[in-house]
């Protein structure tokens, strides 16, 4: 669970490596590419340009190297030819990448093409959510504290927080302890102690939190049908507070929370 200051190091270089990954896609039109074609762009840009592993790749018998999450897709979206994303839509595309032994995990929302306002406002509000509940991460601090500062955040937005699926201690796995729930309570949950790593990957509804999936199927929809949203990044635990290692070009943690306004 404790990672010393050289593990997360290279965990620090394995989350720059990621990091390079969201960049470029950044780059991209999304439009009328399927989520297949972006899967194959990101596995040949992991292994023959960054010189990395995809570490969703064979985890759970999974055989892709993302997950990309369209309109009401909460999560566990699979790749296909036959999904091309058209104007309007919303992606999550969710990626893991393993550098000399260590695994990184970070997600993005992204709008193709002219979104709808409602839509935008989601993407917006659960990106800030996230970043909400990393400000909460310090030495002494608890899990709760997080959970309670993205949930407060959402419902203050007036959107719903899933609670089936949460964060999760990161390093040499996938996962590993501690559990990081996006809702709670304030001084509840696991005290957080320096050298912890581990992703905050809040998932934001708009209408109600309830979900459905089929036993045998990956995709995770809302039930109600309408749109989700999520972001994550991986972090670490420092001795004054909290670094983010996938952090990506430019980014740094917005200020304000999105206006609402009348649609």
């Amino acid at each position: 669970m404790i990672k010393s200051a050289q593990e997360i190091e290279v965990m620090a270089q394995s989350g720059a490596l990621l990091a390079q990954v969201f960049d470029h896609l950044d780059t991209l039109d999304l439009r009328g590419r399927s989520t297949m074609d972006i899967n194959d762009l990101v596995e040949r840009m992991i292994v023959e340009d960054l010189q990395a592993r995809p570490a969703s790749k064979g985890q759970y018998d999974f055989p892709y190297v993302l997950n990309t999450s369209i309109d009401d897709v909460v999560c566990h979206g699979v790749p296909s030819a036959d999904d091309v994303l058209r104007e309007g839509q919303i992606v999550n595309l969710d990626i893991t990448l393993e550098k000399n032994g260590f695994i990184t995990d970070s997600s993005t929302t992204y709008l193709v093409g002219e979104v709808p306002y409602p839509a935008r406002r989601l993407v917006q509000a659960t990106y800030q959510a996230m970043w909400k509940g990393i400000a909460a991460v310090r030495p002494g601090a608890h899990t709760g504290d997080i959970g309670h500062a993205i949930a407060r955040f959402a419902r203050e937005q007036g959107y719903t927080v899933v609670k089936e699926y949460c964060g999760h201690g990161i390093g040499r796995d996938m996962h590993e302890e501690p559990q990081i729930l996006h809702y709670g309570h304030r001084g509840s949950g696991v005290e957080l102690q320096e050298g912890m790593v581990f992703t905050i990957e809040p998932m934001l509804n708009q209408g109600k939190a309830a979900i459905r999936h089929q036993p045998d199927a990956w995709p995770v929809h809302t039930r109600d049908g309408k749109l989700s949203a999520q972001f994550e990044h991986t972090v670490a635990v420092t001795a004054t507070g909290v670094r983010v290692l996938t952090l990506r070009r430019g980014e740094r943690a917005p200020k304000d929370p999105p206006k609402r306004e009348r649609v």
